[in-house]
């Protein structure tokens, strides 16, 4: 085989190399435009997006992306719109473009929507909701008839009320008390003392027990406890005993007072105590 011959052979398969190499390239270069052509595809809605949750005061809304097609990833965004009853009319509201939105009292009466944004490398679509249900008022809560932070029934200052329904923290108070006669002779057989019992709400107190004793003792008896009348007044009799006068010069007869709610200790219930004192004549004792 000449020369000549032999070059022609090698230029051919080179020329063949050649063109199978620049065909690869043409393939790969062709791939990969339609790579980037199947993924430059931006945000569609296939299905709408909805809200979830009560549409009352007070209540949490969820928006739910719906469905969306395109290039993954895709985030959202979102914006609450305020609406009126019929849906129409909405504006955005100011700060609300978190997926929740908690209803105020602004909201009342109004209808919601939100707009969701989806967005990923090759662009952005949105959609909006369709409206919510109107948006009712934050249920009131009615007070119950029990009684207040004071623990005095519910009433007006000055009307009368049962011992048994008062509790703590009320206390009961002896506001007046009178000793008949109004001044205790030196030779008495017996005397009295009423006794008149309010709450701390200013109410008068029927039911209340009221105890009294004189101070130093065997002066006098201790009557067994008296109930405190619909008008809070309570009357309590006392004997003579040996102990009186509790010296020659004695010029007063000082008493224990306690009034109590029934049923509860003396030391630790709604309870008041309190000394007195009565003026005392010796000039008829002899």
């Amino acid at each position: 085989m000449d020369d000549t011959t032999h070059r022609g052979r090698l230029s051919t398969r080179l020329g063949s190399v050649l063109v199978l190499v620049m065909l690869s390239a043409a393939v790969v270069a062709m791939a990969a435009m339609a790579a980037t052509t199947r993924a430059a595809v931006r945000p569609s809605n296939t299905s709408a997006p909805t809200i979830s949750g009560t549409t009352a005061e007070g209540s949490t809304l969820t928006a739910n992306d719906g469905n969306w097609s395109g290039t993954a990833p895709i985030n959202y965004s979102y914006q609450w719109m305020r609406c009126d009853t019929n849906g129409g009319s909405c504006a955005n509201i100011s700060g609300a473009t978190q997926q929740t939105y908690v209803l105020k009292q602004v909201d009342d009466g109004n209808t919601l929507r939100v707009r969701v944004r989806a967005t990923n490398s090759d662009g952005s679509a949105s959609q909006t909701t369709v409206p919510t249900g109107t948006v009712s008022a934050a249920p009131t809560t009615t007070p119950t008839p029990t009684a207040p932070a004071t623990g005095c029934p519910k009433t007006d200052s000055g009307a009368t009320v049962a011992a048994t329904d008062l509790s703590a923290p009320a206390r009961l108070q002896i506001d007046q008390f009178q000793a008949t006669p109004n001044t205790i002779p030196g030779n008495f057989s017996t005397f009295s003392v009423r006794v008149h019992v309010m709450d701390t709400c200013g109410q008068v107190v029927s039911g209340a027990a009221v105890y009294g004793t004189a101070v130093p003792f065997n002066q006098v008896n201790v009557p067994s406890e008296q109930m405190t009348g619909s008008d809070g007044w309570a009357t309590l009799n006392f004997n003579r005993l040996r102990g009186f006068p509790a010296s020659t010069k004695q010029r007063l007869m000082v008493m224990f007072l306690r009034a109590r709610k029934p049923g509860e200790s003396p030391l630790a219930g709604i309870t008041t105590s309190r000394l007195v004192s009565f003026k005392v004549s010796l000039k008829a004792f002899g």
